[in-house]
């Protein structure tokens, strides 16, 4: 394997930095983007869930809602838990063990690509929603009602504490790369799941299956929309104003965020220097340090957020849920340019370690053979531009999005002054991303 690779840790990603002058060049088009859009932008929301997109084609739509096809992404997922569990149960406790590349790589990183180009890819090959499922069906019971109602008050609290629980154990965790305690981890996932459903029905994966509601975000960048069961065309920014808001929202993009950013933090050299010069814990240390990053975010959101005037009727509490939806892009942008590389490239280096799940020399699938290809980490000028545009576009789509959220919760006087609390937290979480990129 690539010392390149190994270097890195399974657990975390430290992509390429960025040139200095790209970092400023994004810098500056952050806030001059962040008050260009309000001033030049219209008064009255454009974006609408209920009545927003055109139905797709009839024929993609027959499709993507049929049967075999839902069956399909169902048994994909549950072949998938075996063949890699059985990697995590009988396999090796070593680092080519595909397990552990599988959860840290495809699962965790691979699924913002693949669900801002398909929708909520986790939500149709969860294998916690097909074990349910067929329990449901062997027990003569509805998979979507559980035994009780899912309190409407959690939202996606739980979702946020589990998202807590795996960048944890991804950055600060010291054991993070040993088959074991991952093994454990996943294990724990699953029976929370299983029981959730139980209770609560589908409604509990909603709000609490931390990987599907990171995916469902995610996928709102894509042109894919849904509607009373129907397919919908939609451009990103339509679909970011469709997912429902519910307490909790606020901290899921805290954490998505905030641990993002700690990864990039946690090899800086001010970081690594402190952490050197002092005798408590580096261990301890980074646990506060991840804390901090993603309580830090979501004091700044909320503060954005609610620093505002509001219509009659609209609590100011709740401002900070209601606009969560304008960090998404932002979190989706540097999520891409943090972890572009090494997706890549670890990823092809997965996908080999799969043909042989016990590391005993097998070829399973055929992929044992395959030769993994470093071309962005010979060529850096592709993937430190490709970065910085992410990052900005994330930030463009984000100041959309919060814009149309404002003109129709706040007072027409607070239309352009309003807003000023929250393009100040949004440059500031984007021009603290590419400071950290290009210090990385």
């Amino acid at each position: 394997m690539d010392d390149r690779i190994l270097a890195h840790g399974i657990g975390g990603a430290k992509d390429l930095p960025i040139p200095l002058e790209l970092a400023i060049a994004g810098a500056v088009a952050a806030p001059v983007v962040s008050f260009t859009v309000p001033a030049i932008a219209r008064r009255k929301p454009r974006y609408d869930a209920a009545t927003s997109g055109r139905p797709a084609p009839a024929w993609l739509d027959r499709l993507t809602s049929s049967l075999p096809r839902r069956a399909w992404w169902r048994t994909f997922g549950m072949l998938a838990l075996l063949y890699v569990g059985w990697a995590a149960v009988a396999g090796r406790d070593t680092l080519i063990n595909p397990f552990l590349g599988v959860f840290y790589v495809p699962v965790w990183v691979g699924i913002v690509p693949l669900s801002v180009l398909f929708g909520p890819v986790w939500k149709a090959i969860s294998p916690s929603r097909t074990i349910n499922l067929l329990l449901a069906k062997a027990s003569g019971s509805d998979p979507s009602l559980g035994m009780y109602t899912y309190p409407a008050r959690l939202g996606y609290w739980p979702a946020a504490i589990g998202l807590f629980a795996f960048v944890w154990l991804e950055l600060v965790y010291p054991s993070s790369t040993e088959v074991g305690p991952v093994r454990l981890w996943c294990a724990a996932y699953l029976g929370i799941m299983l029981i959730g459903g139980a209770l609560f029905g589908n409604k509990f994966f909603e709000h609490a299956d931390p990987f599907e509601v990171y995916s469902t975000p995610a996928s709102k960048l894509s042109i894919w929309g849904e509607r009373d069961g129907r397919l919908l065309i939609r451009s990103p920014p339509a679909n970011l104003d469709s997912p429902a808001i519910r307490p909790g929202l606020v901290g899921v993009v805290a954490v998505l965020f905030g641990s993002t950013a700690f990864d990039s933090f946690k090899d800086s050299s001010p970081w690594v220097k402190f952490i050197q010069s002092t005798t408590i814990s580096a261990d301890l240390l980074n646990n506060l340090g991840l804390l901090a990053f993603c309580v830090g975010i979501g004091v700044i959101f909320a503060i954005g957020t609610m620093t505002t005037g509001v219509e009659q009727g609209v609590r100011r509490k709740t401002l900070p849920d209601r606009f969560a939806h304008s960090v998404v892009p932002i979190i989706v942008g540097y999520i891409v340019a943090h972890y572009l590389t090494y997706l890549v490239e670890y990823g092809q280096t997965t996908i080999t370690q799969l043909s042989d799940p016990l590391s005993r020399g097998g070829n399973l699938l055929g992929t044992a053979d395959l030769t993994v290809n470093y071309w962005l980490s010979y060529h850096p000028d592709f993937p430190a531009g490709l970065k910085v545009v992410a990052v900005v576009t994330g930030h463009v789509l984000g100041v959309i999005a919060a814009h149309d959220r404002a003109v129709r919760l706040l007072p027409a006087r607070h239309h352009l002054t309003g807003q000023l609390p929250l393009l100040f937290a949004m440059v500031s979480f984007t021009v603290g991303g590419l400071y950290l990129l290009f210090a990385a």
